[in-house]
């Protein structure tokens, strides 16, 4: 059953290349969605896939050298919603 995850990143994340290394790294894991800067200064990734692989999504993300910008993560998981996401993507 397919899940979809909100994460919201703190900390310096914005203007360091963090969108980008995000799609880069979702390119590696079997997982649709978005990330995005948010006026406050944190950025918001909303994934979905399988649970096993939006954890080790975010796991690639935090491993990354960017892992280390992030002061804070926020997460909040339910089901997947229909008809989902197509592709992983950059929102401006």
């Amino acid at each position: 059953m397919k899940k979809r995850l909100t994460a919201l990143f703190e900390g310096r994340v914005q203007g360091v290349g963090f969108r980008l290394n995000a799609h880069r790294t979702a390119a590696g894991y079997e997982v649709t969605g978005t990330v995005r800067n948010l006026p406050d200064g944190r950025v918001e990734l909303v994934a979905e896939g399988e649970e096993k692989e939006l954890k080790a999504f975010l796991e690639g993300i935090a491993e990354s050298p960017l892992g280390n910008y992030v002061r804070h993560r926020e997460e909040a998981w339910e089901e997947a919603a229909a008809p989902g996401f197509k592709s992983f993507r950059i929102v401006e």
